[in-house]
């Protein structure tokens, strides 16, 4: 397995991981579950950043610009909500 197979197989790991502990911290009945829930939230989201940096370094993890005119587009369709 190549280098940018195994980040991309580990950013998708910590991704679920992170919807987990969300998910756990916004379910928990008591302060002390959440709390434990809610650091693990916040360090799997620390981990998340620097797969995702690391993967961007190298060109492996690439994003697209939005166009102006359609977020102007979709600013203009809510605010008339």
């Amino acid at each position: 397995m190549e280098d940018k197979d195994l980040m991309e197989s580990e950013l998708l790991v910590i991704k679920g991981v992170c919807d987990l502990y969300l998910h756990g911290s916004i379910e928990s009945t008591t302060t002390e579950v959440h709390n434990a829930f809610k650091d693990a939230l916040n360090e799997s989201l620390n981990i998340q950043n620097k797969l995702y940096n690391l993967m961007s370094e190298k060109g492996w993890y690439q994003t697209e610009t939005a166009d102006q005119n359609k977020i102007n587009t979709i600013e203009q369709k809510f605010a008339s909500k």
